[in-house]
């Protein structure tokens, strides 16, 4: 392992403020915020090394070990941000299964980069997006009634993110999240990606991606309704409206040739939907 065992992270130089939603935002309470924050960078290095170029498979998969003793306290340095979140989360009492159940989808991402059906699809956001939700349910102390609309809204973000994505991962990573068997009864390749723009057969299989999404986003709208908290019930009213803001965006314009992505305007009308959630 060519970094120090102080430190095994890799950085790719992105932040929360770089993603497509609101992590940890002034909608949070303060007290909040620096648990999600941590969360958040943990979940962010673990990212930047299964995504790393300069790592092997095995070496990929040995940091992200390093990182889940830290975190579970069986090994005392390596990750300094496995550090952070474990003293956040016994401050808090959220439990580790969400970081770990994240891990998990991380060490997938480092020895696979083809899926083959849409349930293989599902089972892969299990791990990869419905922990980032329920965290944030738990750290507010939400009832485990609010898991099935939050778990809809965390896939249908993360596979919102695979259809805009789709070129950037293919090209930059040789990793492609678009269901093989979806890509196949279209008569699509893997391969049509990398062409400077889509081809009908690919946007049949957009279609049919955002078509579940419509639904999973359908499931998702009850979410803020049942948030007991006020300021959550506001951020996750406003990530849902984002939510179905960029899957409209993703049906009617190209991610391939050239990336999709929502406006300040789309944060602006989301922000001031979400306010219908506090009557």
């Amino acid at each position: 392992m060519s970094q120090s065992d102080d430190n095994v992270e890799v950085w790719s130089g992105k932040s929360r403020t770089d993603e497509n939603f609101p992590v940890g935002s002034r909608l949070i309470a303060r007290r909040h915020r620096e648990p999600i924050h941590r969360f958040y960078t943990f979940a962010r290095n673990a990212d930047d090394i299964a995504d790393s170029s300069g790592l092997s498979p095995d070496e990929k998969l040995a940091r992200l070990t390093i990182m889940e003793d830290v975190l579970l306290g069986h090994r005392s340095t390596g990750s300094p941000s496995a550090s952070a979140l474990r003293v956040s989360l016994a401050q808090t009492g959220v439990t580790s299964a969400h970081a770990t159940d994240l891990l998990l989808a991380f060490r997938q991402d480092a020895v696979k980069s083809r899926y083959a059906t849409i349930d293989e699809l599902y089972s892969y956001c299990h791990y990869s997006a419905v922990p980032v939700g329920r965290y944030m349910l738990d750290l507010h102390g939400e009832h485990h009634e609010c898991h099935s609309s939050s778990d809809a809204l965390c896939i249908s973000l993360q596979i919102l993110n695979h259809i805009q994505d789709c070129a950037k991962d293919l090209k930059e990573l040789g990793r492609c999240y678009l269901p093989l068997a979806l890509l196949d009864h279209f008569g699509a390749k893997v391969d049509d990606l990398l062409l400077s723009a889509e081809t009908p057969a690919v946007r049949r299989v957009f279609i049919t991606l955002l078509d579940r999404i419509d639904r999973m986003n359908q499931a998702a709208s009850e979410l803020p309704e049942v948030v007991h908290n006020r300021r959550l019930r506001l951020e996750t009213g406003v990530i849902y409206g984002l939510s179905k803001r960029l899957a409209k965006r993703l049906s009617s314009n190209d991610p391939i040739a050239d990336r999709v992505k929502l406006s300040k305007s789309d944060a602006v009308f989301s922000i001031l939907a979400s306010v219908f959630y506090l009557v």
